[in-house]
């Protein structure tokens, strides 16, 4: 007979969490989640503590980005929460899979405004929007379930924020458990032949294609290149897909998809291809101009059947998980007849690339100079981005070395102070890359206080502070809206007193140049090190 063991329900959530591989939390512990760190300390896991519940979620979404797994965050109950639904929104917003396992008050009082601690009216409404679900457990039998069904969502669909909500009184419930088995996760969906013949004659048969991918190809780089010098036409990358062909690669095409260029492009095409990709306005229509026109097919392939019809409605659409499809193309296209690469597609994509250089004013140098000097100092590091002025520039030029080497909140739903504890969570999943952070002087002062995290961590990335002594973006927008600037003249901390009161190195650069040599030490390093660059002109 198999011996049970009895553990409180708050014990066993560690257990299922070590059984699906998780190996960091990011959280704060309160009164309402202490039951969630009985047996915490003897497991595998290693539990990091931010200063903020908004820095947990930036954490974990930096730890996902950059290894490719779950990032998990513990939070308490009602502020907790309302805390981490803004890096939650910027998680939903660029599929990044966030595990939120939260406390809630007991069950006999939810949904009674009963002035409880930490009460939220209904946290499961606060959070719909920023989460794939959310789950109230209701007994303590449920949790295996429900978490079963979070690692669903992350294995094999569109992998988005999951949040499961614990009431206080189920947390020490006795529970009786064996050894756990769940079986092997979902497969992700795989595409049906006859949709792949379908597109296999239609690319076969173009003579002008384009092919759009996004960051649901992000795990299928092999997939992806041997498709692309197959197929032999240009290639675009969002900047969640950034990485996935080499910065060399005679067919990328850079973040010129916004741009005219780009878009008479595709008018002209017989063919576009979209794959992984949402096509979304912070990459596709970042000045305002409509969804892109063409005038030929327009094919779609996405793990997620709403986004087929979503700013350019597909004429040919596929449900598939990216690599799947891209590996069955190339499979029926290597074998088909008829086709011909393009002959004139690495001159296309110069050309667009070129034009591309043709819209910046001079002063844009600079912040390709910065981006310069960081790869110069370190060529395979992880970027991370603020929404700040050379992160917005490095959107549309930069060429990362990998995938999963470039991200930032300039995407999707656009948070400011991302960058830093982004950072720190990337830093932590991948402790022997470098790691640099990119933030303006405005957004860094969002969540500077998860400095002394990286500190106490021993985790050292760096952090390049732009200051413009202003939320200079913003200012920019109002003047060029003939509106006069208010509000965005914003006074910093001293960033040297600042290091030193937060225990890490600093030093200013005198020239962007100067950054390079600045970053040579990274490599060696225990503790953060803040880069301050004092831009006295922005374009």
């Amino acid at each position: 007979m198999t011996q049970q063991a009895t553990h409180t329900l708050g014990e066993h959530l560690v257990t299922l969490l070590e059984h699906y591989g998780v190996t960091t939390v990011f959280g704060i512990p309160g009164v309402h989640t202490i039951e969630m760190y009985r047996g915490l300390k003897s497991s595998s896991i290693k539990h990091i503590t931010p200063r903020h519940e908004q820095g947990a979620g930036f954490m974990a979404d930096g730890y996902a980005r950059a290894t490719g797994g779950v990032g998990v965050c513990f939070c308490i109950t009602g502020p907790g929460m309302s805390n981490i639904a803004t890096p939650m929104g910027q998680a939903f917003a660029d599929s990044i899979p966030m595990l939120v396992i939260s406390s809630v008050n007991k069950t006999h009082t939810l949904g009674q405004g009963l002035g409880r601690l930490h009460e939220l009216k209904d946290q499961r409404a606060l959070i719909a929007g920023v989460s794939e679900f959310s789950h109230t457990v209701l007994s303590a039998e449920e949790l295996p379930d429900v978490m079963a069904k979070a690692f669903a969502v992350f294995s094999s669909a569109r992998p988005r924020p999951v949040h499961i909500e614990i009431p206080i009184d189920l947390m020490t419930h006795p529970v009786k458990t064996t050894s756990i088995n769940r079986g092997k996760l979902s497969a992700k969906p795989g595409p049906d032949q006859s949709s792949v013949e379908h597109i296999t004659q239609l690319l076969a048969t173009s003579k002008q294609t384009l092919l759009m991918l996004g960051g649901g190809c992000i795990d299928a780089a092999e997939s992806v290149n041997r498709f692309v010098d197959l197929l032999g036409a240009p290639t675009c990358l969002t900047i969640n897909a950034r990485g996935l062909l080499s910065p060399e690669h005679p067919l990328l095409i850079d973040g010129a998809q916004s741009f005219d260029e780009f878009r008479n492009y595709a008018e002209s095409c017989d063919v576009c291809i979209a794959i992984g990709t949402e096509l979304g306005e912070t990459d596709y229509d970042l000045w305002a101009k409509g969804p892109l026109i063409t005038h030929g097919e327009f094919v779609r392939i996405d793990i997620d059947p709403k986004q087929l019809s979503n700013n350019v409605p597909a004429t040919v659409s596929m449900v598939s998980d990216a690599k799947l499809a891209l590996n069955a193309l190339y499979t029926n296209l290597k074998q088909h007849k008829m086709f011909k690469p393009q002959d004139n597609a690495s001159d296309i994509a110069g050309k667009i690339n070129a034009s591309l250089k043709q819209e910046f004013s001079a002063p844009t140098k600079q912040y390709e100079q910065l981006l310069s000097a960081i790869t110069t100092a370190h060529p395979n590091a992880i970027i991370v981005g603020d929404s700040t002025k050379p992160v917005y520039h490095g959107n549309f030029v930069h060429r990362a070395p990998a995938p999963r080497t470039w991200f930032n909140s300039a995407t999707g739903f656009g948070t400011l102070g991302y960058a830093m504890p982004a950072a720190i969570g990337a830093k932590l999943g991948k402790p022997d890359t470098p790691v640099v952070a990119i933030a303006g002087d405005g957004g860094f002062q969002f969540t500077l206080n998860e400095l002394i995290v990286a500190t106490q961590e021993k985790v050292a990335i760096a952090v390049i502070v732009w200051n413009n002594h202003a939320y200079k973006e913003i200012n920019d927008y109002m003047l060029r809206s003939d509106i006069e600037p208010v509000g965005v003249d914003v006074i910093g901390p001293d960033l040297k007193a600042l290091a030193q009161a937060m225990r890490c190195d600093y030093v200013l650069a005198d020239t962007i140049e100067e950054v390079s040599t600045l970053l040579a030490p990274l490599a060696s390093s225990n503790k953060p090190l803040i880069i301050e660059y004092i831009a006295e002109v922005d374009a």
